[in-house]
């Protein structure tokens, strides 16, 4: 098997992302988020280890659903603090040639206009390597922070994307013509206004009139990348996405997911692979079985259980405070959040039932997607395996300990896999959606490519 294997490094801009605990190993850098060297170091590892992307996630919620409040975030220090990662982009840019760098921001709490300004402005600093990672906001604490009184019901979050997509597609794709810059010193013509055109919507969400405030950059659209993993989560996913993250405990439970999105897209006129999905997983490894048991042994030592059930109980929105650990988890469990999470684990194998205790212990290091411990073999083995099993791309990679746990990725699991061709000898030219997809714009499949010809008539 030698199925190109993708890559993308997934943090957080806090102390902790998906390992609660694992701030206070001696080796971990993990309190030197807020430090710009902490994110260029990072940038330039990942760059020497061929990564496509440092994916940064990022919400304005806290983790306060577990006992009603953020004590136990607070104190695992879960999530919280959390700087703004796009004020990161340019730098890592800088010292960088080929990352790409994709930043979650929410459909439900920020504004169409100033989100497609932001993005375009990026896209012109990285010289094409943004992406977005498209979220909706799944948190009461989130919704509260930008005014509302509670969180968007799940599937109208999704209505609200579809609008806020449809306009910026519009001042992406539309807003300044193809042949609309002129930069002509002799006529001291900038840009041609009968192309640059006024962007209008009234919509159920969003209203709005403007011109697009920045000129066309490298990709216009910033690569899309989402999340959504609930059935109204996947049919968005399907319709958008150009990749996709996934997680899950099982192979059975990706796999599933998996295929709804590839058979989604093609109903929709898109190709199955024109979707790049990728699975959340965590690598622990050693230069020898015992090596990397030792590190797993070792980093189990600083876990910290509460910190991990009360980011449980924030993605899942079920306050599990009052939950017995060793009782199995109900398979009728349902909320507003993060529907995906606990399906997951409650539906993936009708045959098995989870306790709060085992998946306080699965999700305790890298979150819900697997954690591979072994040799750079081992580890190369089980990757190439999920990607044969669940029809993945590649892998959305968790850390345990950063930076140690991508360096030993970089200097051991990607030599082994470069060694059996199941992953690039070097980055192919270009923007971010160029080495994904072999072009800088938009797919004609895509729905933001159909706004691309239309000439509005207002200036």
């Amino acid at each position: 098997m030698t199925n190109e294997i993708r890559l993308n490094a997934f943090v957080g801009m806090s102390p902790v992302h998906l390992s609660p605990g694992l701030w206070a190993h001696p080796r971990n850098r993990a309190l030197n988020y807020k430090d710009l060297t902490y994110w260029t170091d990072l940038a330039v590892l990942l760059e020497r280890g061929k990564f496509d992307t440092l994916f940064i996630a990022d919400s304005l919620g806290v983790y306060d659903v577990y006992g009603a409040n953020a004590h136990a975030a607070i104190r695992a220090g879960a999530q919280l603090p959390k700087h703004d990662p796009l004020m990161l982009v340019s730098a890592m840019a800088h010292v960088t040639e080929h990352l790409g760098f994709a930043i979650s921001a929410s459909t439900s709490h920020e504004i169409p206009a100033v989100l497609a300004r932001r993005f375009s402005s990026l896209d012109h600093l990285t010289a094409g390597r943004i992406g977005w990672n498209v979220v909706t906001g799944f948190s009461e604490s989130g919704a509260k922070a930008v005014g509302r009184d509670g969180v968007i019901p799940h599937d109208a979050r999704y209505d609200r994307a579809e609008e806020f997509l449809g306009i910026t597609y519009k001042l992406w794709e539309q807003s300044w013509q193809a042949g609309s810059l002129i930069r002509d010193p002799a006529s001291g013509i900038f840009a041609d206004p009968t192309k640059v055109h006024r962007v209008q919507h009234e919509g159920p969400f969003f209203q709005l009139e403007t011109i697009h405030l920045t000129e066309p950059s490298p990709q216009r659209t910033p690569f899309l990348l989402q999340a959504g993993a609930s059935p109204r989560g996947r049919r968005f996913a399907a319709a958008h996405a150009e990749a996709v993250l996934v997680g899950g405990p099982t192979q059975a439970a990706v796999a599933a997911r998996v295929r709804d999105i590839r058979e989604q897209a093609v109903r929709l006129g898109r190709k199955a692979n024109d979707i790049a999905i990728f699975a959340l997983a965590t690598a622990i490894v050693g230069r020898s079985r015992a090596e990397a048991q030792a590190k797993h042994a070792d980093y189990l030592a600083y876990v910290d259980p509460e910190g991990a059930v009360a980011l449980f109980s924030g993605w899942t929105g079920i306050d599990f405070s009052g939950f017995e650990l060793d009782a199995k988890l109900p398979r009728d469990l349902r909320d507003n959040a993060v529907q995906s999470i606990l399906q997951s684990f409650t539906s993936a194998d009708p045959t098995r039932e989870w306790t709060l205790r085992e998946v306080i212990e699965h999700n305790a290091i890298g979150g819900e997607g697997p954690l591979l411990v072994g040799t750079a073999a081992e580890v190369a083995d089980e990757l190439q395996n999920w990607v044969v099993e669940t029809g993945i791309d590649g892998f959305n990679l968790s850390y345990a300990v950063i930076p140690e746990t991508f360096t030993d990725f970089v200097d051991l699991v990607i030599p082994e896999l470069q060694r059996r061709g199941a992953y690039k000898a070097d980055y192919r030219p270009g923007t971010l959606r160029a080495k994904f997809q072999g072009s800088d714009a938009l797919k004609p499949s895509h729905p933001g490519a159909a706004t691309r010809p239309v000439a509005l008539t207002r200036h």
